[in-house]
This record gives structure tokens, sequence and C-alpha cells, in this order.
């Protein structure tokens, strides 16, 4: 839709300045002035610009639907002095509302109920009224004890209409929502918080289960139960026995007050132990686990067996490099051995040789006697003479064998 800005200001020609955004439908919660302010825009068929204006207060913010029908006759069948036993929203028409009644609602009914059931409205319309008709005592009570904060908290807290019962943990997966979110809904209205998590859906997600769960297993209830007091307090004759009766009273309401967070509790035990969520997330807990479980075991397992091939690495190097050292000195001692005998033969040679050489030159003598003792000092020479100290006299010096002897003599 186009917006035009009209001529005004006596100009000649119009112009397109924007447009206006689609209209966007929104969600109001049933409390507020806004919602009072909403509800009776829409009742009496106003536009916002019409119902800004509007002045007339609280006495047409109520619709006829919110209000029972009169009847008459059921309120004939109350018994004044047994006030307290009657259903006080009943009393006043205000049972579709209850608890959701505001005071304004609260205050238009009663206004009907007078103009309708007190003695002088009825005796100005016609109506007998005789002795002992004074139904119209329980209307009032009823009134005061709904339009009074306090009180009406206390008769909240035991409406009759209010339902206690809870399921039980037996309750199966597929009806688990259907089941609880109901029963839920029905007691958030005793938190003092007004903002109450709802149960959600079985695809919530695990910080909006956990924060469920901890909100309702945390719960303040308002809830109270002075109303069901059996002795007025206000009856005693005297400071003692008004005392005494307020003690019995509060002892009372600890014990019904215990019952009632036990019930509670009870309540998010049963939701808790059939959530098929929180047994979702238990089995990813303990699938995570038993897989962090596994990749530990798997690391543990993986670097154990690169330690041991490390370890069996190692080993074969050193069994490598020992086997190394083996063959190396293997072929040290081979060479030795066969330098050894080389050196064994030259020897033998040499000796032979030396022994030859000096027997050519018969023992450099001509004496017997004295070459017999000449052959055992040769002897004696040979076995104490290596032949690396023959060889030097004979590469180093170059002496012939003769000469060797004759200096060795």
């Amino acid at each position: 839709m186009t917006l035009m800005i009209e001529n005004l200001f006596d100009f000649e020609e119009s112009s397109v300045e924007g447009k206006i955004s689609a209209p966007t439908c929104c969600k109001y919660d049933r409390a507020g002035l806004w919602y009072e302010t909403y509800s009776r825009r829409r009742h009496r068929q106003q536009t916002l610009s019409a119902s800004s204006s509007d002045t007339d207060g609280e006495d047409t913010e109520n619709s006829d639907a919110d209000f029972d029908e009169d009847d008459e006759a059921f309120l004939r069948t109350l018994d004044p002095k047994e006030w307290r036993h009657q259903d006080h929203y009943v009393v006043l028409g205000l049972s579709k509302l209850r608890y959701q009644a505001t005071v304004s609602q609260i205050r238009n009914a009663y206004k009907r109920k007078v103009l309708l059931h007190h003695p002088d409205k009825r005796k100005a319309s016609g109506k007998t009224v005789e002795e002992g008709d004074d139904y119209f005592t329980n209307i009032t009570k009823a009134y005061e004890m709904l339009n009074n904060p306090a009180s009406r908290r206390s008769y909240d807290s035991v409406d009759p209409e209010f339902d206690d019962a809870i399921p039980n943990d037996k309750v199966s997966s597929d009806k688990f929502i259907s089941t609880f979110a109901p029963v839920f809904q029905r007691n958030a209205r005793w938190s003092k918080k007004k903002r109450v998590p709802q149960l959600g859906t079985l695809e919530s997600t695990r910080d909006e289960v956990d924060d469920f769960y901890s909100f309702w297993y945390s719960l303040e209830s308002w809830r109270e139960y002075s109303y069901l007091d059996e002795e007025d307090k206000d009856k005693g004759s005297d400071r003692f026995e008004r005392r005494m009766i307020e003690q019995d009273n509060k002892k009372e309401r600890k014990e019904r007050k215990k019952e009632e967070i036990s019930r509670l509790r009870q309540l998010v035990d049963n939701a808790y132990a059939c959530d098929p969520r929180i047994q979702r997330f238990k089995q990813e807990d303990k699938d995570k686990k038993a897989a962090a479980k596994k990749a530990k075991q798997d690391a543990a397992r993986a670097k154990k067996e690169e330690e041991e091939r490390k370890i069996k690495e190692a080993e074969l190097a050193a069994k490598q490099q020992r086997e190394e050292q083996e063959r190396i000195e293997k072929e040290k001692a081979a060479a030795a051995k066969k330098e050894k005998e080389a050196i064994k033969n030259v020897q033998k040679k040499e000796r032979k040789y030396f022994r030859t050489k000096v027997k050519e030159f018969d023992y450099f003598t001509a004496d017997p006697a004295v070459k017999i003792q000449n052959m055992d000092e040769v002897e004696k020479l040979i076995e104490a003479l290596s032949i690396d100290r023959y060889l030097s006299y004979i590469l180093i010096y170059q002496f012939p064998y003769h000469i060797i002897v004759a200096l060795i003599f």
C-alpha cells in the first residue's frame, strides 16, 4: 500500500514518500495494563485512537462472558454459618476465571450480585424477603475473602477445584509430554517466581531440560494453609488461649506445607525418572564416556606399541652393532693370527738360516770345546732374540750374519 501525502498546503502535486510495512500479529499475555486496554478496546469494538480517549474506568473492562449466569436457587442453598466451606468464586459467579480473576473483575462481580440479591434491592423489585433469608451474607463473605490479597491467597492455596494428583514414574516415552506438561503447567501457579519454565518438547536441548529441572527442584512455593485452620485464634478467651490456638495452627500448617513440598518433589522425581530426554542424554554421556575411554585406551596402546617398536629397533640396532663389532674383532683376531703365523714362519726360517750361517763359519773357533760352548750360546741367542731384533740388524744396518753374531758375542 502506498502512502500519499495529501496537498495540505495548496501544493499542486503529491509525492510518494514511502510504504507502510506489512501488518504483524502480536501475542499478548493475559495480564497487565496493556492487555486490559486491548481487551477493553476489543470488547467495545473501538480503534486505538478512540480507546486512547476512554476514561470510563474499570467498570467496562469486563466482559459478560467472564461471569457465570446468576443462579439464585444455588445461592439459597448456602448456609451463612458454613461460609468457610463454600466455593467463593462460584458464589460471586467467577468459576470460569477463579484464581485468574483480577481485582476489578471481583469487584464488578460483587456489584452484580449486590444489584440482584441485596435484600433492599429485592424488596425494591417487588420480591418477598422472608425473615432468616440471609444468603446475601455468603456473597458478602465471598467478596471479603477474595477482595483481600492475604485472605484470597490463603483460599487460592486450598482451591477445591485444583487437582493435586501427580502421574507416577511408569509413564511411557510417547505419552510423557502429554501426561506431565499439563501437570507442571497447573502447578506453576504456586511458584513465587512468575517466569516458570515449561516442560518443552522431546526435541528440547540439554540446556533447556537442565534449566527446567533445576528450577523445579529448587521451586519456592507461596502456597500456605491458614485457610484450613481448625480454630480461629480470635475466638480465644484470653491471650494465652489465643497463643495456644496459634501454635496448634502453625503446627498443622507446617505439616501440610511439608506434604506439599514432598508432593512437588515427587512430581519432579517421577518426571525425571521417565523423561526420555534424560534417558537420551544419559546414553549420550555414556557413549561419550565410552568413546573417551576407548580413545584413551587406543592412545595408551599406540604409545605402548610405539615404545615397544622403539625398544625393538634399539635392540636390533644394538644387536647389529654388537655383531658388527664381533665381526671386526674376529677379522682383527684372524689377521693377528695370520700375522703371528707369518712371523713365526719367518722366525723359524731366519733361525734356520742363522744356524746355517753360524755353522758355515764353524762356530768361529777350531777348538772343539769352545765350539760346543758357542753352539750353546747360539741356541740361547736364538731363543733370546726376537725376529724383530735381528731383522733390524739386517734391514737397518745391513750387517751380514757373521758380523751380527760377532757383535752379539
